[in-house]
């Protein structure tokens, strides 16, 4: 098992707080958002980060380095920010046929859990493991994807990226564990209409399509995604509690 984090995309929303730098070297509470998601690798049993870089890489490099707390870091070049289904494929050798955890660098969980994850994918034999985390508001969703579920064994049997109408209070996150496998679905994703790039729940549904078995897990603690000013002042809230 191996820990991936995507970490190439500028944050073309955020125009003007990432002029200058990657998204994820924005700093909340004295730590650069990427360390969120190395600070949660750390907290798995893998021992390789392969981190997805691009966009002012060096930035990230020159900050980290070859390791955190332990676990190896492994960069690999993004050279054209095309989503991140984009960015796992640009991954692939270096997972060298390996199951992997699924980090974005731009998402903030508070006390996470991400082992719990892993140990459900492999005690039950997953294909797929979707971390989910539970809102208020469900118009938060429809800034990540919803999940359509059996409640009595959490199996996903449908991935709706950004939903204009979410069904339930759940909203997708991309903390996911996979098989290797899910690689040989990226041929056949389809190309998002909207942002002309092809999108990680509709990479999944494409697994749950044939037949595969994907499932949820509740994250642990409080969670955000960060792409707009406003998401900038959510999180430091939270933190700040």
């Amino acid at each position: 098992m191996k820990a991936l984090i995507l970490a190439a995309g500028r944050g073309k929303r955020l125009e003007g707080d990432t002029e200058d730098c990657n998204k994820c070297m924005l700093r909340f509470h004295g730590k650069h958002l990427i360390e969120y998601s190395l600070e949660a690798a750390s907290l798995t049993d893998v021992d390789e980060i392969i981190t997805v870089v691009g966009y002012r890489a060096e930035d990230i490099v020159n900050t980290f380095g070859i390791s955190y707390k332990n676990k190896r870091i492994r960069y690999v070049i993004q050279q054209e920010q095309k989503g991140l289904v984009h960015a796992i494929e640009t991954a692939a050798s270096a997972l060298d046929g390996h199951g992997f955890i699924l980090f974005l660098a731009d998402e903030i969980f508070l006390r996470p859990n991400p082992q719990k994850l892993v140990e459900i994918f492999e005690k039950e034999n997953l294909f797929c493991v979707c971390g989910v985390t539970r809102v208020d508001d469900k118009t938060e969703i429809k800034k990540t994807y919803a999940v359509i579920y059996d409640e009595h064994d959490n199996r996903i049997y449908r991935l709706i990226e950004k939903p204009r109408n979410p069904m339930n209070n759940l909203m997708g996150t991309g903390n996911c564990v996979f098989k290797n496998e899910i690689l040989k679905y990226i041929p056949v994703t389809p190309i998002n209409q909207v942002r002309n790039e092809k999108e990680l729940p509709d990479l999944i549904q494409a697994a749950i399509d044939d037949g595969l078995i994907v499932k949820l897990v509740h994250v642990e603690g409080k969670y955000v995604n960060i792409n707009t000013p406003e998401d900038i002042k959510l999180a430091e809230d939270l933190i700040a509690e």
